[in-house]
C-alpha cells in the first residue's frame, strides 16, 4: 500500500528570490516519496484576486494557502500542498498556489511570465483566474504563455524530442479552467441566456476573414483552442460585503452570498471529479518523483536563461507559427498533389498545371496561417521548398513513366522475342516480317494509355537493344536471298538449255525428214529410170547396172548410218547434260534443305558443344585435382625413400654400389628389415 503523505498546510515549492527561480529541496523531498499518480492543479492570476482562496477550498480547509487584503501581496514564487484525493483513493492531489502577476513593487514583467509558464507546464488542470469579465488583454496573455511553454517543453523535456507544434502536445495539455471573479455581467447574447462555458466558447471563436488584423484576432484564440482541448468557465458572484471581505478567511459559509458558495461547491466538484493525472508523452503518469524531475528540469531551464523574454518572444512566437504556417502549407500540398496526381502523367503540362493549383492553394493555407512574416522570408522559405517538391514530382513522374513504358515494352515484344528464339525469322524474307511486326508492335505500343513523358524515349533504348538482334535476322535473310537467286538462275540456265536442245532436236528430225523424202523421191525416179532400161538393156548390162545402182545404195546407207549415229552422239550428250542440270536442281533444292536444318542444328550443336564443354570442364579439374594429389604422394614417397637411403647409408647417385649390395651373397640380417627390401626393390 502506498505510504499517505500528510501535510498539514503548503509549502513554498520554487522560492522568487530578487526575480530568480528556485526549487525548495524540502518540498521536492516530499514529492519524491510520493508513488501514487498525482492530479497537479494549478492557479494563476493577477495579485489580490482570491485565487488561494480557491485552492484552499480545494484542500478541504478555510486556512492553509495566505489570504490577505492588504494592497502588498503575500504568496511569493509557487506553493504547495499535497492532500489525498478525495475522489480519487489511489492519487494525490498536488494543490499549486502562484505568486499574483502585475505587481507593481516587482515591476518585472519577465518574472510574471515564468511563474505563469511553469505553474501551466506542471499542471494537469490549469485554473486561469481573471477579475469581471473576459477580455482581449486576458486572452493575449494566455496566448502568449501557452506559446513560450511549448518553446520550452520543447527546448528542456526530453521526452518530447522533436515535437515542434503546441498541436502535437495535446494528449498531455492541461484542462483549462477559466474563474471569473465578482463577475457582474448578464449572461445574455443576440436576446438569449447563455451558460458560462457558452460565454467563453464566444470569447475565444474566431472570426471570418483573411486580412491582417482578423488573422491578428484569431491566431491568438485558434492557439488557445488546439492548446487546451477541454475548456471550463465558471463564475464567481462577489462573495460578501466588501466591508467583510478582510475577514473572508475566518467567515462561515452562512456569512457568504449563498450563490458564491453553490458556485465554490460546483468548482470543487467539477475539479475533484474532471482532474486527470498528470500524463507524459505516451501515456506514462506522473507521480511524484516524476513531478519532481519536471519541477527541477523546467525550473533550471528558465533559469538557464531558455525562457526568452517579452521583445524576442514576439519574434519566436512569429517564428513558431510562421515555421508551422510552412508545415500546414507543404502538408496541404503533398496532401493535394498526392491526391490529383496519377503517375505517370501524359505530359509536362498536366504536372505543371497540378503543381500550380496545389501551389496556390498551399500559398492560400500560409497567408492564412502566417503571423507578422514582414520581410515574406518564410513565404519565400516556402516557395524554395515548393520548388523542391515540383523537382522531386519531375523526378518521379520520369522515374514512373520510365517503369511503365518499360512493363508494357516487355509486355507487348514478349511474343516477337519469343518467335526470335525459335529461329521463325531465320529464313529468306524473314527480315521483312520481323520488321512487319515490330512496326504492328510499335502501332500498339504507342495505343496504350497513360505512358508518360518517357514514351518515345523508352521506345528508342528498347529498340536499339534489339539492333543486334534485327542485323542478324537481316544478314541470315540477305544470305539466304542470295542463295535462291542462284538456284533461280541455274534453273532458267537449265529451262534454257532445254529449250535449246529441244529446238535442235526438232531440226535434225526435220532436216532427217526432208532427206528421207529426197531419198524415196530418187529412189522412184531410180525405179522408173530402170523401168525404161530393163526394156531395152542386155541382161549383163542390166545386171551391172543393178550392181552399181546396190553399190550406191549402200554408199548412201552407209552415209545415213553416219548421220544417225552423230545424231545418237547428240541425242546422248543431250540426255547427259539434261540429267546433269536434274541432278544440280535436286541437288539445289537438297542443299537449300539442308542449309536450314544445318542452321537449327548448328544452333543445337552450340548447346551441346556449351554442355560438353562444362563437363569437360569439370572433369579436366577433377583430373587435376588427382594428379596434384598423386605428385603429392609421390613426394611424399620420394622424401620418405630418402630419409630411409640416408638412415641406411646408402647414397642414390651410385647405382653400382645399390645393385653390388644386391649380389647373391650372404645377407646380414640388418638387411632383412622392410624399408631396405623397399629400396632394394625400387632400384632393382
Amino acid at each position: 500500500m502506498a505510504p499517505v503523505i500528510h501535510m498539514p498546510e503548503p509549502l513554498c515549492l520554487v522560492k522568487n528570490t530578487n526575480g530568480r527561480l528556485v526549487a525548495n529541496p524540502k518540498a521536492l523531498t516530499i514529492l519524491s516519496a510520493i508513488t501514487q499518480p498525482v492530479v497537479v492543479v494549478a492557479i494563476v492570476g493577477l495579485c489580490r484576486t482570491g485565487k488561494s482562496y480557491l485552492m484552499n477550498r480545494l484542500a478541504g480547509k478555510s486556512k492553509g494557502f495566505s489570504i490577505r487584503s492588504t494592497v502588498q501581496p503575500h504568496t511569493k514564487g509557487i506553493w504547495m500542498w499535497c492532500v489525498p484525493h478525495p475522489k480519487k483513493p489511489d492519487h494525490t492531489l498536488v494543490l499549486l498556489d502562484t505568486e499574483g502577476l502585475g505587481d507593481v513593487e516587482k515591476g518585472d514583467k519577465k518574472n510574471d511570465t515564468q511563474i505563469f509558464v511553469l505553474a501551466l507546464l506542471l499542471s494537469s488542470t490549469f485554473v486561469y483566474n481573471t477579475m469581471n469579465k473576459i477580455d482581449q488583454r486576458d486572452i493575449d496573455l494566455l496566448h502568449y504563455v501557452t506559446e513560450l511553454s511549448g518553446l520550452l517543453r520543447t527546448v528542456s523535456s526530453p521526452d518530447l524530442d522533436g515535437i515542434e507544434d503546441a498541436a502535437d502536445f495535446v494528449s498531455i495539455c492541461p484542462d483549462l479552467v477559466w474563474t471569473l471573479r465578482d463577475f457582474y455581467l448578464d449572461l445574455e447574447a443576440h436576446g438569449q441566456l447563455i451558460t458560462a462555458d457558452e460565454y467563453l466558447e464566444n470569447s475565444l471563436r474566431p472570426k471570418q476573414g483573411t486580412d491582417q488584423g482578423l488573422q491578428n484576432f484569431n491566431l491568438p484564440r485558434l492557439c488557445i483552442q488546439k492548446f487546451f482541448t477541454v475548456k471550463k468557465c465558471f463564475i464567481f458572484y462577489l462573495p460578501t460585503l466588501r466591508k467583510k471581505l478582510a475577514q473572508l478567511e475566518t467567515l462561515r459559509d452562512d456569512d457568504l452570498d449563498p450563490e458564491f458558495v453553490q458556485q465554490v461547491a460546483d468548482f470543487c466538484s467539477y475539479i475533484f471529479s474532471h482532474s486527470n493525472a498528470k500524463t507524459l508523452l505516451g501515456g506514462i503518469k506522473v507521480n511524484g518523483s516524476r513531478l519532481e524531475s519536471l519541477v527541477l528540469t523546467y525550473v533550471n531551464a528558465i533559469s538557464s536563461g531558455d525562457l526568452p523574454c517579452m521583445e524576442d518572444a514576439v519574434l519566436a512566437l512569429a517564428e513558431i507559427k510562421n515555421l508551422a504556417a510552412v508545415q500546414k502549407a507543404i502538408a496541404h500540398y503533398d496532401q493535394q498533389m498526392f491526391q490529383k496526381v496519377q503517375l505517370p502523367t501524359e505530359t509536362l503540362q498536366e504536372l505543371q498545371d497540378l503543381h500550380r493549383a496545389s501551389e496556390r492553394e498551399a500559398i492560400e493555407v500560409f497567408m492564412k496561417n502566417s503571423f507578422k512574416d514582414v520581410d515574406q522570408g518564410f513565404q519565400k522559405k516556402l516557395e524554395t521548398l515548393l520548388e523542391a517538391r515540383q523537382d522531386d514530382f519531375h523526378k518521379r513522374n520520369s522515374e514512373a513513366s520510365l517503369d511503365r513504358c518499360s512493363a508494357l515494352l516487355q509486355d507487348i515484344f514478349h511474343p516477337l522475342e519469343g518467335d526470335v528464339k525459335r529461329g521463325i525469322y531465320l529464313t529468306a524474307g524473314g527480315h521483312r516480317l520481323y520488321v512487319q511486326k515490330t512496326e504492328e508492335l510499335k502501332a500498339k505500343y504507342y495505343q496504350e494509355p497513360r505512358k508518360g513523358i518517357q514514351a518515345e524515349e523508352a521506345l528508342q533504348k528498347y529498340l536499339q537493344s534489339k539492333e543486334s538482334v534485327r542485323d542478324r535476322i537481316l544478314q541470315t535473310d540477305l544470305a539466304l536471298i542470295e542463295r535462291e537467286k542462284e538456284m533461280e538462275e541455274a534453273h532458267v540456265k537449265a529451262e534454257v538449255l532445254k529449250a535449246e536442245e529441244q529446238r535442235m532436236w526438232v531440226a535434225v528430225l526435220r532436216q532427217y525428214q526432208q532427206m528421207m523424202e529426197q531419198r524415196q523421191r530418187i529412189l522412184q525416179e531410180q525405179v522408173r529410170q530402170m523401168e525404161r532400161n530393163r526394156m531395152f538393156q542386155h541382161p549383163l548390162q542390166q545386171r551391172a547396172l543393178d550392181l552399181r545402182h546396190h553399190c550406191q545404195i549402200l554408199w548412201k546407207i552407209t552415209e545415213e548410218l553416219e548421220i544417225c549415229m552423230k545424231i545418237n552422239e547428240f541425242l546422248r550428250v543431250a540426255e547427259k547434260t539434261l540429267a546433269e542440270e536434274k541432278a544440280k536442281r535436286e541437288s539445289s533444292e537438297k542443299e537449300k534443305k539442308l542449309h536450314e536444318q544445318k542452321v537449327k542444328k548448328l544452333l543445337k550443336k552450340c548447346e551441346n558443344l556449351t554442355r560438353a564443354f562444362m563437363e569437360f570442364k569439370a572433369k579436366m579439374t577433377e583430373e587435376i585435382r588427382v594428379r596434384e594429389s598423386l605428385l603429392k604422394e609421390m613426394n611424399e614417397r620420394i622424401k620418405m625413400l630418402k630419409s630411409d637411403c640416408r638412415r641406411l647409408a646408402v647414397p642414390l647417385s651410385r647405382p653400382d654400389s645399390a645393385r653390388s649390395l644386391l649380389a647373391p651373397l650372404p645377407l646380414p640380417p640388418c638387411l632383412t628389415n622392410p624399408i631396405w627390401l623397399r629400396l632394394r626393390k625400387l632400384i632393382s
